[in-house]
């Protein structure tokens, strides 16, 4: 069951409200889920319920995503300001120093949040920032171009398209290796989550100067990839490991670049190891 929470976050013209939903089960240490750009925290559903049997879980709408507002006039749509709409998050909900698992845009931010010591420990799964200006500029492009099908076709379209393996694959194949493992009713709400995204257009246009050149010293770190991912190529994953020599690199074989559905129990397994 969903809930929602409201929290100031400072401006440069004083505090602003912001409001996030989010989801919340399990027991255990708390253990904070970020999905990427376009998505909304659904995409956590094929792993949360393993997840909450050791860990407390907080899935989140990250702000203009899902059912999140966007953030108010004052706040922009970038990793100094995410960083601390989440910071203040953890305030509200009283976290302490949750872990912290994310997915593409979300790996990045669990990465920014590991780097300020904001949490205990960091998953990232095929995290963005650790690319060439070529291949950025390529996964940007494929991603507008699915933001701009998801908000072309007739929801009866879509809706008729979920229904077969094919459809499915038409749909989604660009982040799932095995798109036809995802339901019907899933795959129509993750396309009407891309085209309904508030945080869409100011998100990406704060990615484009991201990049991610730090070291996160004293602080354990997992970062994953896909052998199939052919949004973010795995050999990101390579530069990864070099800024970050401590990093535990993990494949995971057959997974696309939103790896939770492809592979639930693997992705799990990573997550609760590198949370321990």
């Amino acid at each position: 069951m969903s809930a929602t929470v409201s929290f100031d976050v400072p401006s440069a013209h004083g505090p602003r409200a912001v409001t996030l939903s989010y989801r919340r089960v399990g027991t255990g240490e708390p253990l904070l889920l970020l999905h990427g750009i376009g998505h909304h925290r659904q995409a956590w559903d094929p792993v949360v319920d393993i997840l909450a049997t050791e860990r407390d879980v907080i899935a989140v709408d990250l702000p203009g995503f899902g059912e999140s507002p966007a953030l108010p006039d004052g706040l922009a749509h970038d990793l100094p300001t995410l960083n601390s709409t989440l910071g203040a998050l953890f305030e509200k909900l009283e976290l302490g120093r949750p872990h912290v698992a994310g997915n593409s845009l979300g790996g990045l931010l669990a990465l920014e949040l590991g780097r300020e010591k904001l949490v205990r420990s960091v998953t990232a799964l095929s995290p963005a920032g650790f690319w060439t200006q070529a291949e950025r500029r390529y996964a940007f492009g494929v991603l507008m171009a699915m933001r701009q099908a998801a908000r072309s076709m007739p929801l009866p379209l879509v809706e008729r398209l979920s229904t077969t393996a094919t459809g499915r694959t038409v749909l989604t194949s660009t982040i799932y290796a095995r798109p036809s493992r995802r339901s019907p009713e899933a795959v129509v709400a993750e396309t009407l989550a891309l085209a309904h995204a508030e945080g869409f257009t100011p998100t990406l246009r704060a990615g484009t100067s991201v990049r991610f050149t730090d070291d996160i010293p004293g602080l354990p770190v997992t970062v994953a990839w896909g052998t199939r991912d052919r949004l973010l190529v795995r050999r990101q994953g390579i530069r990864a490991k070099r800024l970050i020599p401590h990093a535990r690199l993990v494949r995971l074989p057959g997974c696309g670049h939103v790896p939770m559905n492809d592979d639930p129990a693997l992705v799990a397994r990573v997550i609760l190891d590198g949370s321990r």
